[in-house]
Order: structure tokens, then sequence, then C-alpha cells
């Protein structure tokens, strides 16, 4: 690629070490080479320490995994996006059963759609972070045309090419149809077996190559996210950023 875009780590891949020593493996991230990071929920050590620890080691945020903006949590997600100085984050994740039909899917957008009116209230843009059950086919649409259609425009879509052919969609399909709505893309890679482990990305099946190719226009942020690893997880973190910026797929700090 004649211009790779940067290159992120979701925190959440190495969540099991930042309980252990926050500050000591943000750092090692940063020295991997990565250019950003992803945080999710609150931090290890408070919002307030993690921001001015990415600052130092000038790790752009490019996004925050947040829970659903009901009630509830809608202070915490304006605490995190105000400690991280964000304009957009994204819904991590909600169960199978609300994308179970046609009709739960309709229900789900028009909550989301909702929670984005929020955002917007607060200078902030909402997107939403996918799973694979997310992506079956219901009356010949696939759950990602349907939610297309019934989303605001405003709301942007954090594919995650892994769990989208997990889910049995062709993932060059789903980035097509998203286009400009998809500006964040997770990478992950491993058998396509949704109850394995991950490998780092460009070791397992996934046509790393074919995603960045079809997202050079679209995509912000390239961002690595292991869910788990049944090997190291640093060295798969490190293994990941080495295959994709050696290949000039995405851009690093080394």
């Amino acid at each position: 690629m004649s211009n790779p875009k940067p290159v992120a780590l979701q925190l959440y891949s190495v969540r099991e070490f930042l309980d252990q020593d926050f500050e000591g493996i943000v750092r090692q991230v940063a020295d991997m080479g990565y250019v950003g990071v992803e945080p999710y929920g609150g931090m290890p050590g408070g919002l307030t320490e993690a921001a001015s620890l990415f600052a130092e080691l000038d790790l752009e945020i490019c996004n925050c995994h947040i829970g659903f903006p009901d009630d509830a949590n809608k202070d915490a997600v304006l605490a995190a996006a105000d400690a991280f100085g964000l304009k957009r984050v994204a819904v991590a994740y909600l169960p199978p059963d609300e994308f179970a039909s046609l009709d739960s899917i309709k229900r789900t957008c028009e909550r989301l759609n909702g929670a984005g009116q929020f955002a917007s209230a607060n200078g902030l843009q909402l997107g939403y972070h996918n799973h694979w059950w997310e992506f079956q086919h219901l009356n010949g649409q696939s759950t990602l045309e349907v939610m297309l259609q019934e989303l605001d425009e405003a709301i942007f879509l954090e594919i995650d090419t892994y769990w989208v052919q997990v889910g049995g969609v062709d993932v060059i399909e789903a980035l097509q149809q998203a286009g400009s709505r998809a500006p964040l893309i997770h990478l992950k890679d491993g058998s396509l077996d949704k109850d394995d482990a991950m490998t780092a990305v460009g070791s397992g099946k996934m046509n790393v190559p074919a995603i960045i190719d079809e997202t050079a226009e679209t995509a912000e942020w390239h961002i690595v996210e292991l869910d788990r690893c049944d090997g190291d997880m640093l060295q798969a973190v490190q293994d990941s950023y080495t295959y994709l910026t050696t290949n000039r797929l995405a851009r690093g700090k080394i």
C-alpha cells in the first residue's frame, strides 16, 4: 500500500496483563511501535491516569469501547469520552437475542438511534462494534443490510472483520456494503472457528491484504484485537504489528 493507515491496539487484548501492571504494559505496547490504542470501559488505575500515560507515550486514542449508553451508563460514557478527549465512542457489545429476528434487529437499531441522539447532543458520534451473531441471513437479507437501512447515517460501524467471516458472511462483501460508514476496522486472525482462540494477525485464515486493500479509501485506523490467545498474548500482539508494518499493510512508528 502506498498510504497505509495507522495501526492501533484494542487494549482489551492485553486486559489480564493490564490488571497486573498497567503502566508497564502500556509502555511495552508503545515500544512495539503502535501508533494508537483503543481503550475499553474503565481503565485499570483510572481514566485520568490512563489518559495521562497515553499522552506521555504519544499514543493516539482512536476510539473507546463503551457499554450501551442507557440511563445507568450515560455518565460513565461521557466521563470516558471527556478523559480521553474523544469525539466518538463505540458500543462494544449487544447480546445475540437482540439480533434474532428482523423485528428484534429493527428494535435494536431504534435503541442505537436513540443512543446516537444522546451522543450527538453531547458532541459525540456513536458507533457499534460487531461480533459474529450480527451476520446471519434472515428472509434473504443479512443483518448488516438491515442495520445499514435502519440505523441513522450518523452512527458509524466498527467492523470486526474476523467475526464477520466467522458469522458466515464474506468479509469483503460486508466491507463493500459498509463503505465509508466503517472508518474503524478491527483485525484479528485464527481458524475461523468461533470457539477457538485467535492467533497473531497474518498467521491464520483471514485474507488480511485483501481487507486492507478494500478499506484503503474508507478506513481511518486498522486496529488489532485478539480476544484470547492460546500462546503468549504479548508476543501475538507484537507479531501482529510486525506482520502489518513490514508488509506495509499498516503504518506504525517503527
